[in-house]
């Protein structure tokens, strides 16, 4: 678990160094055949900026929740286009690290449901019998959404699976203003970040 927060603090210290440097960020990678530029563009939105050029851009296949490639890219942030899928804003796209794909799937399919206690009791079922799936320790979700894009607003968390406020040695609840844990002891434990 640690290793995998120390491999993304290395990666964003490293894009931000090389970011800070001015170095040149190497082109985009190509497109996968039949991939749209503007659906790429579009789902790396919520992508910060000195990671978009080599982030992974994937489109969700709702029939299965299988993906498709849009664009291969080479540091671990994946984005995709959420817009349209029921349960989603209707402008919504997100970022995240490849580990946490099956657990993105799983989401979207249980949040397709319309009712919210149903949906609410299909998350709780799946966190109680050990079916829900576990994000990567560490890993970073970047979502921006809203109505529309001018008044979508970006949303950032770092997954925390399990953890509590006292292993982490974080409030549990965002009154003190700072970073903190939110549902501790759980699959979905994550970190907010105040302002994100």
């Amino acid at each position: 678990m640690k290793r995998t927060l120390t491999t993304m603090i290395g990666v964003l210290a490293l894009g931000s160094i090389m970011w800070a440097q001015g170095a040149a960020p190497p082109p985009p990678p190509p497109l996968e055949p039949g991939a749209s530029q503007a659906d790429v563009d579009k789902a790396l939105l919520a992508a910060p900026e000195r990671l978009r050029g080599q982030a992974t851009v994937i489109k969700w296949n709702t029939s299965n929740w299988t993906y498709t490639t849009l664009r291969k890219g080479t540091n671990p942030l994946v984005c995709f286009d959420r817009s349209g899928i029921p349960g989603q804003q209707p402008f919504s796209v997100e970022c995240t690290v490849a580990g946490n794909l099956p657990r993105v799937a799983q989401n979207l399919k249980m949040e397709t449901e319309t009712d919210r206690a149903k949906r609410t009791a299909a998350f709780a079922a799946a966190e109680k019998d050990g079916t829900r799936v576990k994000p990567s320790f560490g890993g970073i979700w970047y979502r921006l959404q809203g109505a529309d894009q001018a008044t979508a607003r970006l949303h950032t968390t770092i997954a925390m699976p399990g953890a509590t406020g006292a292993s982490l040695g974080l409030p549990e609840n965002g009154k003190e203003g700072s970073i903190w844990v939110m549902d501790a002891g759980t699959s979905t434990a994550h970190l907010m970040i105040p302002g994100q």
